[in-house]
């Protein structure tokens, strides 16, 4: 079934009101890698990795 308009137009204004969008690019390969050390997803690591950085870091300013 066809998602509606009004449905497009929901989860548009949802993810933004949620989300920071941030599109990265890497070398060809790191996905076939990334996802060769078992991971569920691609987009779950990086933020795993993203998070560890910060707090690490120390720079996390929720």
């Amino acid at each position: 079934m066809p998602v509606s308009e009004a449905q497009k137009r929901a989860t548009a204004k949802f993810e933004k009101e949620r989300y920071d969008k941030i599109l990265t690019r890497f070398p060809k390969g790191t996905k076939d890698k990334i996802l060769s050390m078992g991971v569920p997803s691609v987009n779950g690591f990086i933020i795993a990795a993203v998070n560890e950085k910060i707090e690490r870091e120390g720079a996390n300013n929720e």
